[in-house]
């Protein structure tokens, strides 16, 4: 499948006028980034360069897709785009470099999360569905790392698709999910498709489709007893778990374990702490308690609080919808043109500071003390000597010399150079693995639901002083 039409009409318009005036294959440098952490958290996870990586390597127009443009119309009637632009896509690949951090990468406001140089017409072409990939799934990883934060050590599953935005939105929320370190996914295509374990038992209709509740819980247990976790809430919660009881001893005498039941409705706190009674007395001290019907980490913390001994979450519209923050908001700025065999910087001027674009090739190095805990990121500019100085983003009066920190490391490595692949894609479950251990070395203010402080960002003094310069100079 051709992705050259993944893009919004503006992005063809542009290029169109690009190649108009011979600036088609200018060579450009965009920086994608996004301006806010959502969920007032205190970082973000980076994902979806997988995802994006496949879409660049497929980035091309299908003599279909070129029928398509040609019939497209201007305000006069006439065809909107020549025949000569039309064969110039036709023969269209991406060429150009990606740098890029890696998926699971702690990530926060402004920093480039992914640097394309490139013509300025493919770099321009490209900008949409790179924002669609990456934003998205950076969001519902931060959101799952939200979850599975306040969840300690108790597992979490993600529950969405049949709430997800599409197919292909349910995809990417069950990987994205899986990477900010949920341990589970009901989606099987998602398992197969990602490597993601899957997890589920049985719904309310299975009970309903019996004579009595208990005997809907032999059946299942005689078909699955390799598999029994009891929805035990369909009628009455607590007669339903003593149910899941009774056929949890039969199993254990066939030499099976009842896994556990699920709560999927009512006071889901003062369920589970009668319900973890009626267990233990049975002698089912191992069987576990999961939890579903709207979670959040709000809920889950609330629940903790009231004292409630779940211990498996399932969570799924509120995961993958990103319910109570729906989109990132990242961003795609030009930082640069190659123009009489030198760069030639550029910078968006707003009124408002946090929409001022850092210009520059940029580059991210992260400073870490000698127990190798990050202190602060540095957002460079790779073409300006390095000051070791860096000026807080938020707070200019805030600086560090970085001299005196231990090490660092370039956050942006390189991905694709001329269009091909140059660098070793990791499976979905090292992703997860790498976003576990890059946030286990911050230290633990920056997590949970109120950060206790925010992460020193911020540009190295050279790149602040021109930013201000440039700033000046387009007021």
């Amino acid at each position: 499948m051709y992705y050259g039409l993944l893009t919004d009409l503006y992005q063809l318009t542009m290029g169109y006028g690009y190649w108009k005036t011979g600036k088609a294959e200018q060579i450009a440098v965009f920086n994608l980034f996004f301006r806010k952490l959502p969920f007032k958290n205190g970082y973000a996870i980076a994902a979806g360069l997988a995802t994006a990586i496949e879409f660049l390597q497929n980035f091309k127009y299908s003599k279909e897709d070129i029928e398509y443009l040609s019939q497209l119309k201007g305000n006069d009637g006439n065809p909107l785009f020549e025949q000569g632009y039309l064969d110039y896509l036709a023969n269209l690949s991406f060429t150009g470099d990606i740098d890029a951090v890696e998926e699971g990468e702690i990530v926060f406001p402004h920093q480039p999360l992914l640097r394309v140089t490139a013509p300025l017409i493919q770099a321009q072409l490209i900008e949409t569905g790179l924002l669609c990939i990456i934003n998205f799934q950076t969001l519902i990883a931060t959101k799952a790392s939200r979850v599975v934060s306040v969840c300690g050590q108790d597992e979490v599953l993600e529950f969405g698709l049949r709430r997800a935005q599409g197919i292909d939105g349910a995809l990417a929320a069950s990987r994205a999910a899986y990477i900010g370190g949920c341990h589970a996914t009901s989606n099987v295509m998602a398992g197969k498709k990602y490597s993601i374990p899957v997890k589920g038992t049985h719904a309310h209709a299975w009970v309903m489709a019996f004579e009595t509740e208990l005997q809907a819980f032999e059946q299942y247990a005689n078909v699955l007893p390799n598999n029994c976790v009891f929805l035990v809430d369909t009628y009455d919660t607590l007669e339903g778990v003593k149910n899941a009881v009774i056929v949890g001893k039969k199993l254990k005498e066939k030499g099976y374990i009842m896994a556990g039941i699920r709560l999927d409705s009512g006071d889901l706190a003062d369920l589970s702490i009668k319900a973890r009674k009626i267990l233990d007395d049975a002698g089912f001290k191992e069987a576990k308690i999961v939890a579903s019907n709207d979670l959040d980490e709000y809920v889950i913390a609330d629940l903790k609080k009231q004292g409630s001994v779940i211990t498996v979450w399932g969570v799924g519209t509120n995961l993958v919808t990103a319910k109570d923050q729906p989109a990132l908001g990242g961003v795609y700025k030009l930082g640069a043109l190659w123009e009489d065999n030198q760069w030639k910087y550029k910078i968006k001027i707003s009124e408002l500071p946090i929409k001022i674009s850092n210009p520059g090739i940029q580059q991210v190095k992260r400073f870490y003390d000698a127990n190798n805990t990050p202190v602060c990121d540095m957002l460079i500019d790779e073409n300006l000597p390095n000051s070791h100085v860096v000026i807080n983003q938020d707070n200019d009066t805030q600086s560090i010399d970085t001299t005196v920190l231990s090490h660092s490391r370039d956050l942006l490595i390189k991905i694709m150079e001329k269009g091909k692949l140059v660098y070793n894609v990791p499976n979905v479950p090292q992703c997860r693995t790498n976003a576990l251990q890059r946030l286990s070395e911050f230290k633990q203010g920056i997590q949970g639901l109120t950060p206790e402080y925010a992460y020193f960002v911020g540009l190295e003094k050279n790149l602040y002083e021109l930013k201000k310069q440039y700033v000046k100079a387009k007021s």
